[in-house]
């Protein structure tokens, strides 16, 4: 097992070796010299910007966290990956529809308490439920195929936290096969599919899937169910150009998206969590994407000022702080980074222990010299090594 002591470049050289790779050959992969390969490995070159870790990590086919060094967390922390995937993969391979065990008021009650939970961050206890929920909500699909639309939603929003984006996109399209001709349904639908998509780096994809459900949607935006969905579509996409690092875009589909919000009415049956304060969050996040750091930080200091910030589900909130500490880290801030990951550990530390991308995130602010308060802590109690 490897020593959570040991040098980066040591767990370099390590892993080249496993991929049976040349220093010449890892080299060339990575469009540098043999001599810088060669310094990294025995040390003498420190591997200290992220940016450059995770282009190693591509080439060695290895998390990130693999060449920080990661410790294997304890089963009493309750971090890191969760058990569970392999039973939610297995519920999506199955393609017999169960008999129908319960009624559709009953399903409803399953799949609201799955929403809740999710909500909440409780990944761990969501991913215990799923594999039930799914087979419950496809029993009662010919009857109210919009539960099994919400359980393929929920699927995906949790597969895509725990870095499984893959499954998570096929949950998401599974969901709008369910949805069919329901424009509002399949618009909720593409929401999940937008941010799988996303998450798997294909922005541009996902920037198209949201327009074209926007679209669709736009026509009945009066109606209150469809308004959130238009306006969370709008954001999704506005969130893909930013990826795109298409600026004016993304610009005015958050202004689109404003608009929508001014007029929204409370109630959210799709579970979007749309409304001006969504804008503003996704405002700071299509920021940072677009390396508008110092913007982005700024907005955030304003933003949790708010009352109606603090209205927002725990998971929303706490998904939100892990892309505001990226905008610290851009900013050369890594004391604003721990703080703003430790209140974000405080709503929801799922959100920052279990999911791969606020552990690369920590991961980076844990390596700050000295580590900023609380982060050291934060970071032995995920398994991360300094």
């Amino acid at each position: 097992m490897t020593s959570i002591d040991e040098p980066i470049g040591r767990r370099v050289a390590r892993w080249r070796a496993r991929r049976r790779l040349t220093q010449q050959m890892f080299a060339d992969r990575l469009g540098r010299s043999k001599s810088w390969v060669d310094k990294v490995e025995r040390g003498v070159r420190a591997l200290d910007r992220y940016a450059v870790i995770q282009q190693v990590a591509e080439v060695l086919r290895v998390d990130p966290l693999v060449l920080l060094g990661e410790r294997r967390p304890s089963p009493s922390t309750g971090v890191g990956r969760l058990d569970g995937v392999d039973g939610i993969r297995a519920a999506l391979a199955r393609y017999d529809v169960p008999h129908t065990v319960v009624s559709t008021a009953e399903a409803g009650r399953h799949v609201a308490h799955a929403w809740l939970t999710y909500q909440h961050a409780q990944y761990a206890q969501v991913v215990r439920l799923l594999p039930r929920l799914l087979r419950t909500a496809q029993g009662v699909r010919e009857a109210q195929p919009e539960l099994l639309v919400q359980a393929y939603r929920i699927t995906s929003s949790v597969l895509v936290k725990l870095g499984e984006a893959d499954l998570g996109w096929l949950a998401a399209d599974r969901a709008v096969a369910v949805a069919g001709g329901d424009r509002v349904l399949a618009g909720a639908a593409t929401i999940s599919a937008a941010q799988a998509l996303r998450a798997l780096g294909y922005d541009r994809l996902a920037l198209v899937a949201a327009l074209a459900a926007a679209h669709r949607v736009a026509p009945a935006w009066e109606v209150v169910a469809a308004s959130a969905v238009h306006g969370t579509l709008l954001l999704q996409a506005a969130l893909a150009a930013a990826g795109c690092g298409d600026a004016h875009r993304a610009g005015e589909l958050t202004g689109r998206a404003a608009e929508v919000a001014a007029r929204v009415a409370a109630d959210d049956p799709h579970r979007t969590g749309f409304g001006p304060v969504a804008v503003e969050l996704a405002e700071v996040v299509v920021a940072v994407e677009l390396g508008e750091a110092r913007a982005a930080v700024a907005r955030h200091e304003q933003m949790v000022r708010r009352d109606a910030w603090r209205l927002l589900p725990a998971e929303y909130r706490a998904a939100y702080l892990v892309d505001a500490a990226r905008a610290y880290l851009r900013v050369g801030d890594p004391g604003g980074a721990g703080r703003v990951l430790v209140d974000a550990d405080g709503v929801a530390p799922a959100e920052v222990r279990c999911r791969p991308v606020a552990r690369t995130v920590l991961a980076e602010v844990a390596s700050a010299r000295p580590a900023p308060a609380g982060v050291a802590r934060l970071a032995t109690l995920v398994g991360l090594s300094r």
